[in-house]
């Protein structure tokens, strides 16, 4: 009896690298299924927040009941598909580059898996959990750092559950997205020695992490709401007043190959927008809001029709002693770089507190043509907090938007232009970086969702484009934001993921197995 008992044992603490592809079979497809129905849900258009958290679960079963050379091939095939349907029409790129897109865009996110299958199995308990929250984290840190920015970043389909967000302002997004590969680890774990095993005390540890985290960020938003005065703000998108731009024209147009013919046409073109403009801005001033300004580069212009535009808003906002922001898409016909995407803020007095530049086109035709940025970020400080800008893709980047923490942003404008596939999600996107930095966020969105979010990340007010006429949304904005964590620490705990990693890895390499 003693005999068989002590076998038993034996068996259960043999390498699980020798377990897994032991139990491969039709369950393992199964799982594999499930992983698929889950990961179309999991981000992007039709994102379902619990979906996110459950198809890793899934997943990584599949791969820790494979064999390398089945499993491995097999999620980055899922992944690329799966990455096909969540950014359907999200993804402005032409023919095959589309494709070979989602190729490239699928590496990274099966990266975890790789790692969490080579070296999970190598060691015991609380250490075997931690392999794939880590390598999760550390690349989606990785993948922040480069052209597209955060986009792919898990931590985003969990956006409306306000509690659990909080712990953004202290770890950033990367926080979420350990919390979510933890737990695909910590389910796998008690999935493989039960509830009652000793490996299942570091799930047990995972899932009272997720207990504690939420139940903190519910108390951060019940006894530290925002308490501030607050100030009126209008933003406001350009209407169409008449025909678009002839195809023919707007191709030579953004193209840098516009004749004078087609100066003409294009005046003629924006000279009501931009009019009318002036002319809503000038409305809202008169009912009371103090900061005024309209999405990204609604104001178009000829270079030398810019000077004689900025006066007009400058004496505006004099006359009302309201700030302006004019954000203007000012054209330097010939030139290969011919475009200035910027914010124009005009002070109560009538002078130009800055001159923002887009830090971040968008990489292709916008990168190409626009005028390059500095990539600072301005402040002033005004009668309604400290108030700075961005433009658009540039929320995307948590990197530029540490200088908003660092410079102690009150209130962030932030005129923006998207396209209806991306309506609501890249709006959403964008709230993490009031929570993560502190501040106050206004994002004025062209062909999109405009929103209005306070550093807690709760929703002020909210327009979509494609369900409204007038296209102006005014919200009351707190004047005073806080100075969180993250904004003073920054990506540490995208980095403790890193070590993390490196140690595991050295321990899973000095266990013979």
């Amino acid at each position: 009896m003693q005999t068989s008992v002590a076998k038993e044992a034996h068996v259960t603490e043999l390498p699980r690298r020798e377990q897994w592809p032991a139990r491969a079979g039709s369950q393992s497809w199964i799982w594999l299924v499930v992983a698929a129905v889950l990961l179309l849900f999991a981000y992007g258009r039709w994102n379902v927040p619990l979906a996110a958290w459950l198809a890793p679960v899934f997943l990584l079963r599949f791969v820790r009941t494979q064999s390398l050379k089945v499993g491995l091939p097999v999620a980055y095939l899922l992944m690329t598909a799966a990455n096909a349907f969540q950014l359907r029409g999200m993804v402005p790129i032409p023919g095959a580059m589309y494709y070979i897109f989602l190729a490239l865009f699928a590496i990274p996110a099966v990266f975890p898996y790789v790692i969490d299958r080579v070296l999970a199995h190598r060691l015991a308990g609380l250490k075997s959990t931690l392999v794939f929250p880590c390598a999760w984290a550390a690349t989606d840190y990785a993948s922040s750092l480069g052209a597209f920015g955060t986009w792919g970043a898990a931590g985003y389909s969990e956006y409306g559950n306000l509690p659990l967000l909080q712990v953004v302002s202290v770890t950033g997004l990367w926080g979420i997205t350990f919390l979510m590969g933890w737990f695909a680890a910590a389910c796998n774990e008690l999935w493989e020695g039960g509830l009652v095993s000793k490996r299942a005390r570091g799930a047990w540890l995972c899932f009272g992490t997720i207990a504690l985290v939420i139940l903190l960020g519910g108390v951060r938003l019940v006894l530290f709401p925002p308490s501030s005065q607050t100030v009126r703000v209008a933003s406001i998108s350009k209407r169409k007043l008449g025909p678009e731009l002839d195809n023919a024209v707007a191709e030579r147009m953004f193209g840098g190959k516009a004749t004078s013919e087609d100066v003409i046409v294009i005046r003629s073109w924006v000279t009501p927008i931009d009019d009318d403009l002036l002319s809503r801005a000038e409305r809202e001033m008169q009912a009371g809001a103090k900061m005024v300004f309209w999405g990204e580069a609604n104001a178009m212009m000829m270079k030398e029709d810019e000077s004689a535009f900025v006066a007009r808003g400058k004496a505006m906002a004099a006359k009302y002693h309201s700030y302006l922001g004019m954000a203007l898409g000012v054209l330097s016909l010939g030139k290969s770089k011919f475009i200035e995407n910027k914010l124009v803020l005009i002070q109560p007095d009538g002078q130009v507190a800055w001159e923002y530049s887009k830090a971040h086109p968008v990489p292709g035709p916008e990168a190409a043509a626009q005028v390059p940025s500095d990539g600072k970020l301005r402040t002033v400080d005004t009668p309604y907090g400290r108030l700075s800008s961005i433009i658009c893709f540039d929320g995307d980047f948590p990197q530029l938007l540490a200088q908003a923490g660092a410079l102690r942003t009150d209130v962030m404008i932030d005129p923006s232009n998207d396209w209806q596939a991306i309506d609501p999600w890249h709006t959403q996107m964008a709230s993490f970086r009031a929570l993560e930095q502190g501040f106050n966020l206004i994002r004025q969105t062209s062909h999109g969702l405009s929103a209005a979010f306070d550093y807690q990340g709760r929703r002020l007010a909210a327009m979509d484009h494609f369900q409204t006429s007038d296209y102006v949304m005014v919200s009351e904005v707190p004047t005073r934001g806080v100075r969180t964590i993250y904004s003073r620490f920054g990506d540490w705990f995208a980095w403790l993921c890193i070590a993390g990693l490196i140690v595991l890895t050295v321990l899973s390499l000095r266990r013979r197995v």
